[in-house]
């Protein structure tokens, strides 16, 4: 394994009810001004926003909305959230909703705090925020993983461009599977292969063989598909939510990643068909990651067999990722461009805009072209 330096910024509260533990020990810490920022409605809808507001009131905590938070988050909307923050002199920002809402709040943290534009002084400067508001996250979608690290996903919709800004890790997160139930069923199921992405994009990576990040990688791969079946049969089984949503946060807390470089080009171009598309994340992955699979199939191929059979009971790397195209059509998942949401029609003038402007990785498999990830996504129309 490379060397490494390794951080659990977050302190976790898991389990039916771990709301009100967390927030009797952690409310406390912070200041009386809380922003409490969540998405389109559905926390007032099932109750979870009166509950935050009223564990908030009675902790004696002056409330400041912040509503509204769209999925792929934009960098407008970022913007909205930090100058709310400072025209209201916010002390600590509670996140109630996925990983949208969280990531969103994880940038707005950072820039609430700069005097210069986040995304500039990142990409251009090649400098990154060291402080911010405090945040804490409520997950009530999970997926992401969001909830236990400082990236986010941002579109900035006058660059066209969708892709990570660091800002700032929430100091606690409530893991309550319980408030996952009012989810839509294939929101439900998009998140959760999100979280199989997350850990599968870690594994492509390069490490060394006999490592431990890799075992754990294909442990998640594994309980993650299992519990996606069990969902499958009963959409409101607790326990497999409640699986799912520690999968969740253990591919993207920085475990699955210590000691080794990841790959996650199935995320890149992803992102960049999310800029140009706004479709689901979970779901433009899925149609994304079988055909990108068989493009590297042969440039990792004890990996690729390693995985097919720990996680999918197969003999050969090719009858792996047949199998995880076939789990992906089990879930009632897409598996083509023209099954996928989009606010725009999906052409191939419009893939081969996402080809030219994604970010290429350099340490998977193997490093692709522009024309192969074209190649790539027109095989997914």
């Amino acid at each position: 394994m490379n060397k490494f330096t390794f951080s659990y910024p977050t302190k976790v509260y898991f389990g039916q009810g771990s709301a009100e533990q967390a927030f009797e020990a952690e409310l406390g810490k912070v200041g009386e001004r809380v922003m409490l920022a969540y998405g389109g409605g559905s926390v007032k809808k099932n109750g979870i926003y009166d509950q935050m507001k009223e564990k908030l009131s009675l902790a004696g905590k002056k409330v400041v909305d912040f509503s509204g938070i769209m999925p792929n988050p934009t960098y407008a909307k970022v913007q909205e959230g930090a100058a709310l923050v400072r025209e209201h002199h916010v002390d600590f920002i509670l996140a109630v909703g996925g990983g949208s809402v969280v990531d969103c709040c994880k940038v707005v943290s950072a820039q609430a705090v700069l005097e210069e534009d986040i995304w500039s002084m990142e990409y251009e400067k090649g400098i990154f925020p060291i402080a911010g508001i405090p945040v804490g996250a409520v997950v009530t979608a999970s997926g992401t993983g969001a909830e236990m690290n400082a990236g986010a996903v941002i579109t900035y919709e006058e660059k066209t461009w969708k892709g990570a800004i660091l800002g700032t890790a929430p100091s606690f997160a409530v893991l309550d599977p319980a408030y996952t139930m009012s989810v839509p069923p294939m929101q439900v199921l998009s998140g959760a292969f999100d979280t199989l992405s997350h850990a599968m994009e870690t594994y492509f990576g390069a490490s060394d063989a006999d490592n431990v990040s890799d075992d754990v990688a294909l442990a998640i791969m594994r309980n993650t598909v299992v519990n996606m079946r069990r969902l499958l049969g009963d959409i409101n089984d607790m326990q497999a939510r409640s699986n799912l949503m520690w999968d969740s946060a253990m591919a993207e807390n920085g475990i699955l990643k210590c000691g080794r470089l990841t790959d996650f080009q199935a995320h890149q171009i992803e992102h960049q068909l999310g800029a140009y598309t706004d479709c689901n994340h979970g779901q433009g992955l899925a149609v994304i990651h079988p055909a990108y699979y068989r493009h590297i199939l042969k440039d990792a191929p004890e990996k690729f067999a390693r995985m097919a059979k720990v996680v999918f009971d197969q003999d050969t790397a090719e009858a792996g990722v047949d199998a995880l195209e076939n789990f992906i059509k089990e879930c009632g998942l897409p598996t083509k461009m023209s099954q996928l949401h989009s606010t725009v029609e999906i052409t191939p003038e419009v893939l081969r805009k996402v080809a030219d402007t994604c970010n290429i990785i350099r340490c998977n498999p193997r490093e692709l072209s522009r024309d192969e990830i074209y190649e790539i996504l027109l095989e997914c129309m």
